[in-house]
């Protein structure tokens, strides 16, 4: 696995094969691309991203769940550290999005 580089010279892995990013299923593909459209906003560093990953990766089960779900879990807590979104509103905004309609996001 490579490492992916970006513009502030910190590097973080994300799956690759055959150097292209790997995503299991769209979700993944769009809380990357989330993260990566907020930093490039300046809401925070890869810096202050790859530490709350590195927690993140810490404190779940690495062997049971995607490494998406700890970026997801990371980009969350980072999201409330810096007063952009709340908990409760996440919350709120995941529990509406598992209430659509199976095939809704067009898998």
């Amino acid at each position: 696995m490579s490492e992916l580089l970006f513009a502030d010279d910190e590097t973080i892995a994300p799956p690759r094969r055959n150097g292209e990013l790997v995503f299991e299923s769209p979700w993944q593909s769009r809380v990357f691309g989330v993260a990566a459209a907020l930093r490039e906003r300046g809401l925070f560093t890869w810096d202050e991203f790859r530490v709350e990953l590195i927690a993140a990766i810490a404190d779940g089960e690495p062997e049971h769940e995607p490494y998406y779900a700890s970026w997801q879990r990371a980009l969350e807590r980072l999201l409330a550290a810096k007063g952009a979104c709340s908990a409760s509103a996440l919350d709120a905004r995941e529990r509406a999005l598992e209430a659509r309609p199976a095939g809704h996001d067009h898998r």
